[in-house]
């Protein structure tokens, strides 16, 4: 049967894929599973619940939720009733909360916890539109969603006919959800999708993804992004086997111990898996760490069908034999895909893991395009490291004169949500969806992105940096966790700093410096020199233009929850310049010299 809505594979599910597990989730240190028809008829139960409450059809509900298969039931609840889910991110600022409320005109909203309804419990109140607020979980004097469910079960025979009514009124057109982006600057956008725009992303993208039929995924990136969300989907829709991670911090542990076949990642996550790897591999003896490191060096030399010739392939046998079989084994085993999205991934990664027959596929897209535009294949020939492999089927992609990406196809937004003018700004006459982003196309297939638009800055020599390509480079090292690149109209380029405080401190330690917090371990001529010694060696590696002149370190770890990084790991380039900014006019207040120096 073709799916053309997104609760169409409630349907699928049933003719193809009756499971005993079709989704679960780690909880108290125990598994709780859930089958293809409790998945099913707790999805029904759910819808009918809102009928009996009230709800109609185009009323907006809002979420904020950790990764369960209670999101599911929701979400799906929600679709087959026409109406709308407002994803939300459990990191934003409360202001950000306040607007989305408001703004998606949400009448409802429910929450994972008893932390998120003791935070959001006073914004929903204050909001002009939202009436209720429930939990999953069990949460003192709050309401529950099982009564939602309690409702359904009590009222299917009354609301069956109904639903079934509602649902042959939805065509694939039609709105399923609205999703706020992270708002890198100002307030998020609301961006509008329709069923068919990730309907056909999943289906498109589950025509390159070789997994299949009883493979299990583990499930951590957060369900409220789109790239997690339409790949949820996309994994229901070949039938995966859906695991999800007890928490962010028991990852390697709960894809050990389900033997994953595969899950989705940011890089930042699998740069700290490899840097754990490597760390490991530092604390071997002898000849093990001999043969530890001549493996790691052959396997970022690695490349595709054999390229590097016989005599190449035969050590790699030997090198997985040796090394790499037990980084998969690291991983309980059987990781065979690991799709990787969100960012840039570091080409030297892709070759690696690759070398090490964990395939990764890396994709490209927006929010806005449903998500993907392109991904690369698991085999070659539709595979290119360094690039976001070839476009997606029934996706279209042109260059424009200035460099720009253009997209079009069923992927791309309804557009922005209340916002027609700023819709009107990246989506043309045409129907081209201008992504902001600068790229080109490699060997007439194989998308690369070299830029952000709007990051990139000119030097005052008239020299054009790239910001995150130089980020990306510096990120390669121990010592970096974030790094921004400044620069705009200066003489040269500089950077913010903000260190892998783990190892630092442990580097510190073994160097017996001595001090009392971050703030002054970052000081110290010790530390300094250390970075500048990174710095320089990263330098070489880059052209004259982006080579780093100035740098400072700085005390505070970036992420999401202080601000600095958007929920997907990226840097929020206005938070951090408006944060440091006393830096940043400290930096290039003297304009002669190279000096380097720290600042905070």
């Amino acid at each position: 049967m073709e799916i053309k809505r997104t609760f169409d594979l409630l349907d699928y599910y049933a003719k193809h894929y009756m499971v005993v597990d079709a989704l679960a989730v780690k909880r108290n240190k125990k598994w709780d599973v859930f089958s293809t028809q409790e998945y099913i008829d707790n999805s029904h139960y759910f819808a009918y619940g809102l009928l009996e409450l009230g709800f109609v059809k185009g009323d907006k509900i809002a979420t904020v939720s950790n990764n369960r298969p209670e999101w599911n039931f929701i979400d799906m609840g929600l679709a087959m009733a026409g109406m709308v889910h407002v994803p939300i991110y459990p990191t934003i600022s409360d202001a950000e909360y306040a607007f989305i409320f408001d703004n998606s005109e949400s009448k409802s909203l429910i929450v994972s916890d008893k932390a998120l309804y003791k935070k959001l419990k006073p914004i929903a109140d204050a909001s002009q539109g939202i009436k209720t607020v429930y939990t999953i979980n069990e949460v003192d004097d709050a309401q529950n969603w099982e009564t939602i469910l309690t409702l359904g079960r009590a009222n299917a025979e009354k609301h069956s006919a109904r639903l079934k009514a509602i649902k042959d009124s939805i065509n694939a057109a039609d709105l399923v959800t609205i999703i706020y982006t992270s708002g890198t600057t100002g307030n998020s956008k609301g961006v509008m999708l329709s069923h068919d725009n990730l309907v056909s992303n999943l289906v498109s993208t589950s025509k390159v993804q070789p997994l299949e039929f009883g493979h299990k995924v583990l499930s951590f990136l957060p369900l409220c992004h789109v790239y997690e969300r339409m790949m949820n989907y996309h994994f229901q829709y070949k039938g995966l086997r859906i695991y999800y991670a007890e928490n962010m911090a028991t990852i390697a542990e709960n894809i050990k111990e389900i033997r994953a076949d595969g899950f989705n990642t940011v890089p930042r996550l699998l740069e700290k898996v490899y840097d754990k790897i490597i760390a490991k591999g530092k604390d071997l003896t002898g000849i093990k760490k001999q043969i530890f490191f001549w493996s790691v060096n052959l396997g970022l030399r690695y490349e595709l069908n054999g390229a590097n010739g016989w005599f190449y392939e035969q050590k790699l046998k030997l090198a997985r034999k040796l090394v790499f079989s037990k980084w998969n084994e690291a991983l309980g085993g059987n990781v065979k895909i690991i799709v990787s999205g969100g960012s840039a991934l570091q080409p030297r990664l892709a070759r690696i893991f690759h070398a090490a027959g964990m395939k990764v596929m890396e994709g490209y897209g927006l929010t806005e395009t449903g998500p993907v535009i392109a991904v690369n294949n698991a085999y070659y020939p539709n595979l290119k490291f360094g690039t976001v492999g070839p476009i997606l089927e029934r996706v279209e992609v042109k260059i424009a004169d200035d460099g720009e990406i253009l997209c079009k196809g069923p992927n791309v937004m309804m557009g922005y949500y209340k916002a027609p003018e700023l819709t009107a700004e990246v989506i043309d006459e045409e129907g081209w969806f201008h992504t902001g982003d600068i790229g080109i196309i490699e060997d007439g297939k194989f998308l690369k992105i070299t830029d952000r638009k709007k990051e990139m800055f000119k030097l005052s020599s008239g020299k054009y940096v790239a910001p995150q390509a130089v980020e990306n480079k510096f990120k390669e090292s121990v010592f970096i966790e974030q790094i921004m690149v400044v620069g705009e109209n200066e003489k040269f380029a500089s950077a913010l700093i903000s260190p892998d405080f783990n190892h630092l401190h442990f580097w510190a330690s073994k160097h017996k410096l001595h001090y009392r917090d971050n703030h002054e371990l970052v000081k110290l001529p010790e530390v300094i020199t250390r970075f500048q010694k990174e710095v320089n060696q990263i330098n070489k590696q880059l052209s004259l233009t982006e080579n780093v002149k100035r740098f400072r370190i700085v005390c505070d770890e970036w992420n999401p929850q202080t601000g600095e990084l958007s929920p997907t790991l990226k840097l929020k380039r206005k938070v951090i310049y408006q944060k440091y900014d006393h830096i940043l006019k400290e930096i290039y207040m003297h304009s002669n010299g190279n000096g380097n120096g720290n600042g905070n």
